[in-house]
């Protein structure tokens, strides 16, 4: 049997086939009852829409290429939920690339998503050379989503705010009376502002001499190394602030392991308020990065470029929150 058509369906419904188009599209041309009347049609015959033929014929492939810098984190789940919420409600669909992959295989980490004609693309996270999206931007809108390294002109950046978040969790070890504060730090951008806020935050207070910071790879392995360091230092540290929820998990273990109870013996907080910090029995105090806010308003900036918005990249930032749970206490 051959495959339905829009002339199939049109004549099933009783239309034209521009209006079986229109209606298929979502059109607010088309009354109620004749778009009904064509969806109806459309399920009763098995009808699908040939993608390819309308992107030929629109000159657009309704799909936005997502370069994702790192599978592994958490915290991207919930960025990528509010990044698709808002594409898909104005019929877009996300098309994901490992951009690590593609690295180790030496290819340029967004060259997939062109080949597949993507009408834009959202990059998500840190990447080593974002300069070298200028070209990309040059041919399609681009954003760079959870990642506060310099855009190439004309990209939009929106991301958390990690000055604020990281003056939140150290304002709050501070008021709990923790004096000797540790911070697990990270790379790029936004492991710089972050560890840079922790430190003024900390100088203010006159506690500048008591801070340690520790560089890590922002692992839960390299969290739980940073962590067995520190905690075998004479003037070990009452309070740790990892650089995101997944190096707490390897500051909890790691205290743990030596013998130390969270929160009586030793504050853990993080940063990003992935799911893994919201399980019972984890219980982690952390700074909400507004991950899905982040998402949905990367997407908008996307959708304002395909509208015809023109200009310079724009920064946007949204406001953190701490979340107090049980992973922090007085100090001892």
């Amino acid at each position: 049997m051959r495959a339905p058509t829009i002339r199939d369906v049109a004549e099933r419904a009783g239309v034209s086939k521009s209006l079986v188009s229109l209606a298929l599209r979502g059109s607010d041309q088309v009354r109620p009852e004749k778009r009904d009347a064509v969806l109806r049609a459309a399920r009763e015959l098995g009808y699908r829409p040939n993608t390819a033929a309308r992107s030929l014929s629109e000159q657009r492939t309704r799909t936005v290429g997502v370069l994702l810098n790192d599978l592994r984190n958490p915290w991207f789940v919930d960025l990528l939920d509010g990044l698709n919420s808002l594409l898909h409600a104005n019929g877009l669909h996300m098309l994901l690339a490992d951009a690590r992959l593609n690295r180790r295989t030496g290819q340029d980490p967004a060259d997939p998503l062109l080949d597949l004609r993507v009408d834009g693309l959202v990059v998500v996270g840190t990447l080593p050379d974002p300069a070298a999206l200028g070209g990309v931007a040059e041919r399609i809108p681009v954003v760079l989503a959870g990642s506060r390294e310099p855009a190439p002109p004309g990209v939009d950046v929106v991301a958390g705010d990690d000055e604020r978040g990281a003056r939140l969790v150290a304002e709050h070890l501070i008021g709990l009376g923790h004096r000797r504060i540790a911070h697990i730090a990270g790379y790029g951008a936004v492991g710089e502002l972050r560890r840079r806020s922790f430190e003024a935050t900390m100088h203010r207070h006159g506690l500048v001499e008591q801070a340690v910071v520790e560089p890590s790879d922002m692992t839960e392995e390299g969290g739980y190394r940073t962590t067995v360091r520190l905690l075998n230092r004479p003037d070990r540290p009452t309070a740790v602030f990892a650089v995101n929820d997944i190096a707490a998990i390897g500051v909890l273990s790691a205290a743990e392991e030596l013998g130390l109870r969270v929160p009586r013996d030793l504050s853990v907080v993080g940063y990003d308020n992935t799911s893994i910090a919201r399980l019972r029995h984890v219980w982690l105090t952390t700074a909400d990065n507004s991950s899905h806010e982040v998402g949905r308003r990367a997407a908008r900036c996307l959708l304002e470029r395909f509208e015809g918005a023109g200009g310079a990249g724009r920064v946007q930032l949204a406001t953190p929150t701490l979340e107090i749970r049980g992973s922090t206490a007085p100090a001892p």
